[in-house]
């Protein structure tokens, strides 16, 4: 692997050596780069984001069908217990956690890097995500709106639309 390091433009440089010294904060800021002008809204941030508690380069299977997404792996030598959490960081900004039933507490307060995480649709439902535990796999649903229309692999929703429904016995 080739190891890239950032290339250093001459405007950078001016700024760093051209600051005047007017107060250290703004001197500080020169140096980090930090132009309140600049910000932006990050692009990395997502509205839905289903998180597994597995390394990023895990090995997770994701089926895409008519009514939900579907995400499993393999667990080696992990509990049988585990359980979705929808936790919502920011209002309009929701993830979902699959974590072993009492270890979520720990890990909600700590910031993990290196987690396996995967963008939801808008067209999903992370508030009914279920996380179950067969033969040595985590299966992981996360279900779509019934109007989710087609799906990102090209498949049309079916079922039943609208209407009333009427049960007779």
């Amino acid at each position: 692997m080739k190891k890239v390091h950032p290339v250093i433009n001459r405007q950078n440089i001016t700024v760093q050596y051209n600051s005047n010294g007017r107060n250290s904060l703004s001197r500080a800021r020169s140096l980090l780069g930090l132009n309140p002008k600049k910000l932006r809204r990050l692009p990395h941030v997502f509205s839905r984001v289903l998180e597994l508690p597995f390394r990023s380069d895990a090995d997770v299977s994701i089926v895409e069908n008519s009514n939900c997404f579907r995400f499993v792996a393999e667990t080696d030598g992990v509990s049988e217990e585990f359980r979705a959490h929808t936790v919502q960081i920011h209002p309009g900004v929701i993830k979902v956690v699959v974590r072993q039933i009492g270890d979520l507490e720990s890990t909600l307060d700590e910031l993990e890097i290196d987690m396996w995480r995967f963008r939801l649709p808008e067209t999903t439902l992370p508030e009914l995500a279920t996380a179950v535990f067969d033969g040595g796999k985590l299966i992981v649903t996360v279900p779509k709106r019934e109007d989710a229309g087609e799906g990102a692999c090209g498949g049309k929703n079916g079922g039943f639309r609208g209407g009333h429904l009427v049960i007779v016995q």
